[in-house]
């Protein structure tokens, strides 16, 4: 009851001198405290009042646009701390297998490497209850690993062949959340780095890895954005201006209620020059479509890929006092050449909005550019090069990239979809780390020299056959060549670090490979900004 009284007085006091309607919302207000007033004194059963609060709230929201919301505290801070950069815990990377906890990174510096915790461990207990098999989710695991900044847990850990537990007391503490997946030098003067969001942190992470790279002898750079779902606008402003000109806008947003904004790049751009590249696809969505579409729109780089998600509304936060939130959309943000990339909606029909992508696959967009299709109002021209671009559904790739369905099958998206070629890589490296680490010291020996061999493979089969999966031979020799980069590169990522993924699994990502010879091809690059 309170927090819908808060709601109230939120609404009738907080914005009664901007809105000219101040009393149609009195109005209203009072006519919602009314209805709970109402079902909480009459109605024949009880009735939990924060609840119905909460769906007041929720039904309110639907009825404007897909990103206006209502988030619980829960919901609130699973969504916060991944953007905020840190939350307090013991510092690992896991992964739940077959009710098994695998430790698959240490985290440099946290708790957990101070205490000796080391990759592969599996840990089978915390603070005296079991976490192994018994089918515990995430993020239930997580509540009992996480806590505040100071306070001890207790777990037993299985490691290698060991008959005995080992038990470690770890004193929990701040852990950062990092934003950047990967940064390397992909050829003698190219630098890819990979951002998973814009969080509080990124642009601090994103210049330390620049600044890295260049020093290694970077004249070209590969952004990539591929499945970046966005986070804070004034990141991607931070990143967008590394690359732009003093004064050249990045992005304005505006709305109803709100005046035009405008953000212009400033002279401390750290890679204004040299050769760019951006690779997006159909999860690349708001803070990510900011950074690409000011690129584009300046013709600054090449953006490779396929059509962005369409994202182009900014939410206000409004935090309520029992910890949760309401994410409000108050304006709509344009690339600088006025671009809103919002795609189209209807109020109220989520439903519609939210199979967008499921819709560009069916119609074979996903497959062929030919199947995309701008009206003539939504085109534009670039800033420089006078380019046609469009608006009024993501920003559309100036080089565009298909899905390769010639190895993905149904065979493969089930072993993947239960965990198996994860597992199945855990396994191997559980068995013979000591081994592996001897025979690959180094990343360079590991990516030359090894390879996914078939006892892997028919381990991989047997562990489907355990899982009901049914093996079809036709579809497992189209995708095995993929399911061994893919073991290769987990392997690597649990003996090295992520960057060490990333550098195997993108010898088998099109868009990556496609930017590497626009790069190489000096009037290829020229041809894709003019």
């Amino acid at each position: 009851m309170k927090q819908f009284i808060f709601l109230c007085l939120f609404i009738t006091t907080g914005f009664a001198q901007t809105y000219a309607q101040g009393q149609s919302i009195n109005k209203e207000a009072r006519k919602l405290s009314m209805a709970l007033y109402a079902i909480s004194n009459l109605y024949v059963d009880p009735a939990d009042e924060g609840k119905l609060a909460e769906h007041a709230i929720v039904g309110m929201l639907e009825k404007l646009d897909p990103h206006s919301n209502y988030l619980d505290p829960e919901e609130t801070k699973e969504m916060t701390e991944p953007l905020e950069g840190n939350f307090d815990g013991i510092g690992i990377q896991f992964n739940m297998l077959t009710d098994t906890l695998y430790v698959i990174q240490v985290i440099p510096g946290g708790p957990s490497e101070k205490v000796g915790l080391m990759a592969g461990d599996r840990i089978v207990q915390v603070n005296d209850t079991a976490i192994a098999g018994v089918k515990m989710k995430n993020t239930d695991v997580m509540k009992r690993l996480r806590g505040p900044k100071g306070t001890e847990v207790r777990v037993k850990v299985k490691r290698n062949k060991e008959d005995e537990l080992i038990e470690f007391r770890i004193i929990r503490g701040k852990i950062p959340v990092y934003s950047l997946d990967a940064a390397y030098m992909a050829d003698k003067e190219t630098g890819y780095i990979k951002l998973n969001r814009f969080a509080a942190s990124s642009a601090d992470e994103f210049r330390e890895a620049l600044a890295k790279l260049q020093k290694k002898g970077m004249k070209n750079l590969i952004l990539d954005l591929q499945g970046n779902g966005g986070g804070y606008l004034n990141i991607a402003i931070d990143i967008a201006d590394e690359f732009l000109e003093k004064d050249r806008l990045i992005v304005y947003t505006e709305g109803r209620k709100m005046q035009r904004e405008n953000a212009n790049a400033t002279a401390k751009g750290g890679f204004e020059k040299g050769k760019l590249i951006v690779l997006v696809d159909e999860g690349s969505a708001s803070a990510s479509e900011i950074v690409a579409g000011a690129i584009q729109d300046w013709d600054r780089g090449v953006i490779v890929g396929r059509r962005t998600f369409g994202k182009g509304l900014v939410q206000k936060p409004i935090p309520l006092p029992d910890g949760s939130m309401i994410r409000l959309t108050v304006s709509r943000y344009y690339t600088p050449t006025g671009r809103c990339i919002q795609k189209p909606y209807e109020q109220g029909k989520q439903d519609e909005y939210n199979q967008d992508l499921i819709e560009r696959y069916n119609h074979g967009e996903l497959m062929s550019a030919d199947s995309i299709h701008f009206p003539d109002s939504m085109k534009y021209n670039t800033l420089v090069s006078n380019r046609v671009v469009y608006g009024g559904g993501g920003i559309m790739p100036d080089v565009f990239i298909p899905v390769d369905t010639t190895r993905y099958t149904d065979y493969h998206r089930k072993i993947v979809a239960t965990g198996l070629v994860n597992r199945i890589s855990m396994n191997y490296l559980d068995k013979t780390r000591e081994s592996m680490t001897k025979k690959h010291p180094t990343f360079a020996a590991y990516k030359k020299d090894f390879e996914v061999g078939e006892d892997i493979m028919q381990d991989l089969i047997a562990l489907a056959e355990e899982e009901k999966i049914e093996f079809n031979e036709e579809e497992y020799n189209r995708s095995k060549p993929l399911i061994k980069l893919q073991i290769k590169a987990l392997i690597a990522r649990d003996m090295f670090e992520m960057s060490e993924y990333f550098q195997i699994i993108n010898e088998d990502n099109p868009s990556f490979q496609k930017a590497l010879q626009i790069l190489s091809e000096k009037n290829t690059y020229i041809l894709a900004l003019d």
